[in-house]
């Protein structure tokens, strides 16, 4: 009634027919595997048979990973360090700071030894004295925070072009950890600036 005249030129189109995986593997015409076979097909144990080997294969790869740690913190070696230490800029930039003697480096045992003082003479005054002291020696901190991070960023533009995004916070993190307790391990001397 609403719909178009078919013409006897007008061909219906036929779909081709869709191959599946079970038909490339088994060919048309094989019979449907039974799913208790299939299941058989996609079964694996989920205990290792040999659970003493496994456990000994565990502990030899944790040992191995432990071992590359180490030595990747001892020498730097960039194959083994964590993907936060990798890179030519943060290699520059922990050189940078361990050749700075940096006052962030002590800042714990300053606030340590405040607040031992603190609590130990009760005199209202004297504490009022500790917590200036200790405010004082925070902003000394950041200023030589920042001196650091500027002077740190010039140098890598000029021997890098840019400087890659967190390479500055890295530096300022790494110089306020204790010189022995960095890691990775200083590689250079005081003074010893890169070039």
């Amino acid at each position: 009634m609403f719909g178009r005249k078919k013409n006897e030129t007008d061909s219906p189109v036929t779909p081709e027919p869709v191959v599946t995986q079970r038909d490339a593997q088994a060919g048309k015409g094989a019979p449907t595997p039974k799913r208790s076979v299939q299941q058989a097909q996609n079964k694996r144990p989920l205990v290792p048979s040999d659970r003493k080997l496994s456990k000994e294969q565990r502990l030899k790869e944790r040992e191995e990973r432990q071992r590359q740690f180490r030595l990747a913190n001892e020498t730097a070696d960039e194959r083994y360090l964590l993907p936060k230490d990798r890179g030519e800029q943060r290699r520059f930039a922990r050189a940078f700071v361990d050749a700075r003697y940096m006052i962030s480096e002590y800042l714990m045992f300053v606030l340590l030894a405040f607040i031992i003082v603190a609590l130990v003479i009760q005199d209202i005054n004297v504490q009022a004295y500790i917590t200036l002291a200790m405010w004082g020696v925070l902003l000394i901190t950041v200023v030589d925070t920042y001196i650091m991070t500027r002077k740190l960023k010039k140098r890598l533009i000029e021997k890098f072009g840019q400087v890659e995004r967190g390479v500055l916070w890295y530096a300022a993190t790494r110089g306020m950890q204790f010189r022995k307790l960095r890691l990775p391990k200083p590689q250079v001397a005081r003074g010893e600036y890169p070039q």
